[in-house]
């Protein structure tokens, strides 16, 4: 018999211990090599623990339990691995009653989902025994859940528990990153002194320009062009102008960074996730969109590594998204401040001593007032303001290009 042990993986530095999720086998199932174990839960990230040969699997730790980096939590019997051969019929007839109606999917207690499929089950209201799993062992994917609301989802398929009529409650275990979350969060408002501030932007400049180029931006760059490349690109500039609100407080010394980390917010399927655009300050708007773009679906599907998660200097929550009108973001500790950005709604407005309608965006900045006077922070998000109303003086590090032609 050769057994292999099945060990925590590390999910970075600082992490000692991770809490099981779930298992996605069984005891005593043989696996085969790669194939996913389990999901991990950190207080930074979720991980998935994969087999590293094929074998019959022999749990040792259960699901939910708490385990230390490094713990022996299963155990492989390469002895008893499956013969590729094999492995044709079973699929073949776990497959057969699927032909009998397309609701007589495999049931929940038997096939799992993965995190991005059960939060688009959840936001769906459908239940998962409604759903064929394609993955190991009957696993629900994304693109299952998909292909079954693009089928059409019948009446019975909503799942309508806690809302038909009954009292019954439950209690969920929070994760560790959502434990996590909420003890950083208490932190800054305990320990700071966040104020924040506020200010509108006229987004005519930035969508003109955006509705003009962005068919020939997407034909040579390859990405969409939206609004969050322009706000991180006039951030960087601004944070030049005023580094003190790109710093950080260390102890009894400011931290300043000649860099922008810039850390962008982004949905997932475990929550808010803040991965970190490393020196945007020398990237371009192509570069930017592709970096966000790339995060986003990393973050979407769970596989965000720590080092893209850590580091920023500075973070933008985007809460419009969402149909948020007016926010006061909390700070992204260490960081000193972090700019939020809201929905664009027409409203009218003077210029010139007319009334116009124009499209307006609501920014705040939160920031931590020990490091970041009034004015610092007042003037720094008047010229992200600036920017994006000119985003000419993007290009000119925030000033007029008159101004720089005449070297003022």
């Amino acid at each position: 018999m050769a057994n292999i042990d099945v060990k925590v993986p590390s999910p970075g530095e600082s992490i000692s211990e991770v809490r099981i999720a779930q298992w996605l086998v069984k005891d005593g199932d043989v696996v085969a090599k790669d194939q996913v174990l389990a999901e991990i839960d950190s207080d930074k990230a979720t991980l998935e623990l994969s087999a590293e040969a094929g074998g019959q699997i022999k749990i040792l730790a259960a699901a939910d339990a708490t385990v230390n980096v490094g713990d022996v939590v299963a155990k492989l019997d390469t002895s008893k691995s499956a013969p590729v051969s094999a492995a044709k019929p079973v699929e073949q007839k776990a497959a057969a009653p699927a032909t009998k109606s397309a609701s007589a999917a495999v049931p929940a207690s038997a096939a799992h989902a993965t995190p991005v499929a059960k939060a688009m089950l959840d936001e769906k209201g459908v239940s998962a025994d409604r759903v064929k799993g394609s993955g190991p062992n009957g696993r629900i994917t994304k693109s299952d859940v998909a292909a079954y609301v693009a089928g059409g989802v019948d009446a019975g398929a909503v799942s309508m528990s806690g809302w038909g009529g009954v009292r019954d409650q439950k209690r969920v275990k929070m994760s560790s990153l959502r434990l996590t979350v909420a003890k950083r969060l208490v932190a800054v408002k305990n320990q700071t002194a966040m104020l924040t501030t506020f200010n509108e932007v006229d987004m005519s400049a930035v969508m003109a320009l955006r509705d003009k180029y962005k068919d020939k931006f997407k034909e040579q760059k390859g990405v969409g062009l939206g609004f969050m490349s322009f706000f991180t690109k006039a951030v960087t500039e601004a944070l030049r102008l005023f580094p003190s609100v790109n710093a950080q407080i260390d102890g009894e010394e400011m931290v300043m960074h000649d860099y922008a980390d810039v850390g962008i917010a982004v949905s997932s399927p475990k929550g808010l996730m803040v991965p970190v655009i490393r020196n945007a300050e020398r990237m371009s708007l192509a570069e930017i969109e592709a970096k966000i773009k790339e995060l986003a679906v990393k973050a979407r599907d769970g596989k965000l590594s720590m080092d893209e998660m850590s580091g920023g200097t500075f973070t933008i929550t985007n809460g419009g998204v969402f149909g948020s009108m007016l926010s006061t973001p909390i700070l992204n500790p260490p960081q000193s401040a972090i700019l939020g950005m809201h929905n664009i709604v027409e409203r009218p407005v003077a210029v010139h001593g007319q009334v116009v309608i124009r499209p307006i965006m609501y920014l705040a900045l939160s920031y931590d007032h020990r490091i970041i006077d009034g004015k610092e922070s007042v003037s720094f998000l008047m010229a992200v303001k600036q920017m994006i109303e000119d985003p000419s003086k993007m290009v000119f590090g925030g000033k007029e290009p008159g101004e720089v032609l005449l070297g003022l």
